[in-house]
């Protein structure tokens, strides 16, 4: 269906509804983290709603996942729990990462769940990067620590990023971030970028074997065995035979 977005929009094709997940790492009650997450998700659904595109929206609070996060980290597998959290952000069309701060940082709890997410998961979704904190002093983790983060996931940030800080709530400024981040995400979505860039590079990224991601190798079966590295592995048996290292020749 062709969707314009209000004003000066991009008209394009969604062919079925946008699958947006919120990743909130805030654990008090009411949480500010979780509630810019929500303020936003809502702004991204009324730009949808007007544009006639459906949307579904889908919360991963990490506070309940906090134990079986570090078992994970232990282990190297994730539990049920932490793997239905992790299928939900690989279905995903967009996400809205939302996290404390914490001695100047991004939250613990939120980097050891990036820790345990395969390093193609994200590869090319569309991310709104939020955060808040105590005080204004640390406006900038946002970019500084979740920005490269997300590089290394190798998603698609949108341009502007969210950060409240007690002040900011009563002011005007934060919900203009939040509509001008909403209407980016919602671009981003509309161009295809993402999935263009998923459906055209997929193979030039590394993967890990039976991965989270929705394109990764599951089973032998979907093992690509005609590349060099799986030919060398297989001892040269489905290609070129590698020639012997000559011995004491000059």
């Amino acid at each position: 269906m062709s969707i314009t977005m209000p004003g000066p929009g991009i008209p394009t094709e969604i062919s079925s509804p946008v699958r947006l997940v919120v990743v909130s790492a805030g654990v008090s009650e009411p949480s500010s983290t979780r509630l810019l997450a929500d303020r936003t998700a809502q702004k991204v659904l009324d730009l949808l709603r007007e544009a006639g595109t459906p949307a579904t929206v889908g919360v991963v609070e990490l506070g309940p996942l906090a134990v079986d996060i570090a078992q994970a980290i232990v282990s190297g597998f994730p539990g049920e729990r932490l793997q239905d959290a992790i299928n939900r952000l690989a279905e995903a069309d967009a996400l809205i990462a939302s996290t404390p701060v914490y001695k100047a940082g991004i939250s613990g709890l939120f980097k050891s769940f990036a820790d345990v997410l395969d390093n193609d998961l994200l590869i090319a979704k569309p991310v709104i990067l939020a955060a808040t904190a105590g005080t204004a002093r640390h406006a900038m983790v946002v970019d500084e620590q979740l920005r490269p983060l997300f590089a290394f996931l190798r998603a698609i940030p949108a341009p502007t990023s969210l950060f409240a800080a007690p002040e900011d709530w009563g002011g005007s400024a934060l919900g203009e971030r939040i509509d001008r981040a909403a209407t980016e995400l919602v671009l981003l979505l509309q161009s295809g970028v993402g999935r263009s860039i998923a459906d055209s590079a997929w193979t030039g990224y590394q993967h890990q074997f039976n991965g989270n991601a929705t394109r990764a190798e599951r089973g032998a079966d979907d093992v690509d065995f005609s590349t060099d590295l799986m030919r060398m592995a297989a001892g040269g048996i489905n290609g070129p035979a590698v020639s012997e290292p000559r011995v004491g020749t000059a």
